[in-house]
This record gives structure tokens, C-alpha cells and sequence, in this order.
């Protein structure tokens, strides 16, 4: 079965590797040896996502601290988010080193996310900060449990859908940013029109249907017996698609705010 993801990260080749043989038999073919303590498991993933979980909230409020202690919380962010954007390009293509490369991506991430949140809450609009951590949440129990319970059946052409409309965002956003780099061109999703809102909730839809392809991807992964590192490796990319939704709920918070 081909394993697909509309997470580039959990797109990455390891997962579609099972557990290789290490034994042969008396004619020389590969013997498959499934040794249960190290494949990857579902518990085994959720248990890491929630260590990952722990160490971005913790990086996150510490950040907090040092903003309100006088640290710029521009530097702060931007060191996170680009040292945590080098974790994550090593783990694509060395996922046997996610072990060590999810918690340092959670902790950088950490600072991203808590500089950023500090901007917002300093300068900007302080009340949307749990608005937008309590909206993450509550999007990611329910398409949890959409998934769970079979409501939302992740199919071929569901992927496709959603394959087709996150690369649609990212080229948007590419070229948004290229254009307003050389140009004086406002992009479309700045401000607080109402085509802006409407963007912001199509990139949050898209986001949260990030979850359930992430969802399917660990349980097959589980089903195929990858190596127990690949735990670690799918924990961290379901982290990305969390981020990346707190981030789309608290600029579409942002906008709905400055209406007001």
C-alpha cells in the first residue's frame, strides 16, 4: 500500500519501509524477524506526541517569561522558528535521528510559538492568546474523534483533495511573499477584509484536514511494524500541523479582533 500525506514531512520515504530482515534462511532468502518491542506502535506514537506536546508548552511559556523580563520577543521567535525549521529539514532526511531532533524541534518551536504569542498579547490583541490555544485544542479532540469513530474515512480521493489544496496554500503564500519582497503589491489574506477572513478559514479548514491524513498515516505506519524511531518522527510531524493551525486560528483571531 502506498502511504500518502498531504504533511510534506510525513511524506517521507521511512514511512513506507518496513522492519528489514536481518536473518536468512538455509537457501539464502531473507527471513522477516518481527521483533514487536522495536516497531513503531500507535500508543507508542501518541505517548511521544504528548512529550513533544509538553516540551513546546513549557519552551513556549519560558519564552513568555523572558519577553515580560525585557527579551525581544522578534529575535526570540525569529531564532526558534528558524533553528526548529533546520530540525525538521535533518529529520526528513535522517529520520533515524528523530529521537533527538523532535524534542530539540519542540523546544525551538517553543520559542517560535511563545514570541510570537507575545507580540500578539504585548502589542496587539492580549485575550485572543487562549482563544487561540483553547481553538486548537478543541479542533484537534474533534477531529480526533471524528477519525476514531470512523465518521471521516480517509480515502484516496480525500488525500488527493487536500494534497491538491495545502499546495495550493503554500504556492499563495510563496508568491504573496516573493511579491511583496520586490513590489508595493498588498497580498489578499493582509487585513481584515472580508476576502482575508474568508482565506484565513479556508487555511484553517485545510489545517485541520492535515490531522486526520497525520492520524492515518501513524496507524498505518503501526500496521506496517516501521522502527520504533519512527515514532518519534511521526509524533513531531503531527506537532508541525498543530502549529500550524494555532498559528492560522490566531491570525484569523487577529483579523476578526481589529474589526471589532
Amino acid at each position: 500500500m502506498n502511504l500518502k500525506s498531504n504533511n510534506p514531512f510525513l511524506k517521507n520515504k521511512s514511512f513506507t519501509k518496513p522492519v528489514e530482515a536481518t536473518v536468512f534462511d538455509a537457501e539464502g532468502r531473507p527471513v522477516e524477524i518481527i521483533d514487536y518491542n522495536n516497531t513503531m506502535t500507535i500508543n507508542g506514537a501518541i505517548n511521544k506526541s504528548f512529550i513533544l506536546l509538553f516540551v513546546l508548552l513549557a519552551s513556549s511559556f519560558f519564552t513568555w517569561y523572558m519577553v515580560n523580563n525585557g527579551q525581544n520577543p522578534y529575535v526570540v521567535a525569529i531564532t526558534g522558528g528558524l533553528i526548529g525549521f533546520v530540525m525538521v529539514l535533518i529529520a526528513s532526511f535522517k529520520p533515524n535521528y528523530s529521537q533527538y531532533l523532535a524534542p530539540a524541534y519542540a523546544l525551538f518551536e517553543g520559542m517560535f510559538i511563545g514570541g510570537i504569542s507575545a507580540v500578539f498579547a504585548l502589542y496587539f490583541y492580549p485575550e485572543i492568546i487562549m482563544q487561540a490555544v483553547l481553538g486548537t485544542f478543541v479542533t484537534f479532540i474533534v477531529c480526533f474523534l471524528l477519525y476514531r469513530f470512523k465518521v471521516v474515512k480517509v480515502t484516496e480521493q480525500f488525500k488527493s483533495i487536500v494534497v491538491a489544496a495545502t499546495f495550493a496554500i503554500a504556492s499563495y503564500y510563496l508568491v504573496s511573499w516573493i511579491l511583496s519582497l520586490f513590489t508595493s503589491w498588498q497580498p489578499v489574506h493582509h487585513g481584515n477584509s472580508l476576502m482575508s477572513i474568508g482565506i484565513s478559514v479556508f487555511v484553517i479548514v485545510i489545517a485541520a484536514l492535515n490531522l486526520f491524513l497525520d492520524f492515518d498515516m501513524i496507524e498505518q505506519g503501526a500496521k506496517k511494524r516501521l522502527p520504533k524511531y519512527m515514532e518519534w518522527f511521526s509524533a513531531m510531524g503531527l506537532l508541525i500541523t498543530l502549529v500550524w493551525l494555532y498559528l492560522e486560528i490566531l491570525r484569523l483571531l487577529a483579523k476578526l479582533s481589529s474589526r471589532d
